[in-house]
């Protein structure tokens, strides 16, 4: 077994055919500022249920206004905050990672060795929060988006550089491969 080269002490690229180790670069979830609006919603809801409380007009029971509440925030709290924590992204050094679902998990990956194109859209609250949408192409399939991404740019930056060390390495082996094979 071949040792990896090392600069000064530090690993550098592995030898030419020589298969590389995946590693984790960032896993994260889209910006939670849509979660915003939930969390007024919740305070919203908490101080009108307290406050009317055995203070209803005659005909209305407690149970009546606790239903209520309970399905306002089941509706715009619950649901948005389950919604908001089913989809995860993974970024490694092989491949970007989509996973969606609580129940039934649905996985979608894009190798960066293939190489794909790369669209990065921010409206005006994205570009205010720092964050934006990623659309990865790689023309065979249909798009994977990255949706709210929190600091877009650093995330495109990386898949840029992922791509590109990708493609070398890919380039590399394959110059290193004996013909005949």
């Amino acid at each position: 077994m071949t040792q990896p080269s090392t600069i000064g002490g530090r690993p550098s690229m592995p030898p030419p055919g020589s298969g590389t180790q995946e590693h984790l670069i960032a896993r994260f979830r889209g910006q939670s500022r849509r979660l915003f609006f939930s969390g007024l919603i919740l305070i919203a809801v908490a101080g009108a249920t307290g406050y009317f409380t055995d203070n209803l007009p005659d005909g209305f029971e407690n149970w009546m206004l606790w239903a209520a509440a309970g399905t306002i925030v089941l509706l715009f709290v619950v649901v948005p905050y389950l919604a908001w924590l089913s989809r995860r992204y993974t970024i490694t050094t092989r491949r970007v990672i989509t996973t969606t679902g609580l129940i039934i998990h649905r996985r979608s990956e894009l190798s960066h060795a293939r190489g794909y194109t790369m669209t990065v859209t921010r409206g005006p609250l994205q570009r205010l929060w720092g964050g934006g949408t990623i659309s990865l192409s790689n023309g065979a399939e249909p798009p994977m988006l990255l949706r709210n991404v929190p600091n877009v740019r650093l995330i495109h930056e990386v898949l840029v550089d992922q791509v590109e060390i990708n493609q070398i390495l890919a380039h590399r082996d394959a110059q290193a491969l004996p013909y005949g094979y």
